[in-house]
């Protein structure tokens, strides 16, 4: 049986064995998050799993369980919006980003297979034939003519003519 005691719970009760080990879920949660983080690489489940260790801190400090998502939440959010884009601009200065898949496809030369217009047409693009369209309206390149991709737009290339190098 539980007995206030100078507005404080005697120990051993469930309650307070709750919350001391309250900061247990939060490090495990913030473990749990990190771990994600090294699948992902896009530094917003590190930036939660931060915010869940300040959960962790004030659930250590003994406040209540409201207390401590506030301040997860809080502290998440600031990491987000002002630690993140510094630690990802300073990453990408260090670090080239490669495109990759489609994206890589924008700049590269392709060849003209089928009469491509602004409504469609077909071109040969790194070793594979896409479906593709003219950049422009009222242009047409013929089979055979050296065509650049301009975009990706789903699974069509589009394309303007080739600057001679």
């Amino acid at each position: 049986m539980t007995t206030p005691v100078a507005g404080r719970r005697v120990a051993g009760t469930r309650e307070t064995v709750s919350q001391m080990n309250a900061w247990l879920w939060w490090v495990g949660g913030a473990t749990l998050l990190a771990i994600a983080e090294i699948l992902s690489l896009d530094l917003i489940l590190l930036m939660l799993a931060a915010g869940a260790l300040a959960g962790a801190g004030a659930a250590l400090l003994g406040a209540d369980v409201a207390v401590q998502i506030i301040t997860a939440i809080v502290a998440s959010v600031l990491l987000l919006f002002a630690l993140r884009p510094w630690l990802l601009r300073h990453l990408r200065q260090r670090t080239p980003l490669v495109e990759t898949n489609a994206a890589a496809l924008v700049g590269r030369p392709a060849i003209v297979v089928a009469t491509t217009t602004e409504l469609g047409g077909r071109v040969k693009l790194a070793g594979e034939v896409w479906s593709a369209r003219t950049a422009a309206e009222d242009v047409t390149y013929p089979p055979g003519a050296e065509v650049r991709v301009t975009s990706i737009d789903g699974a069509t290339a589009v394309v303007a003519l080739a600057e001679p190098a």
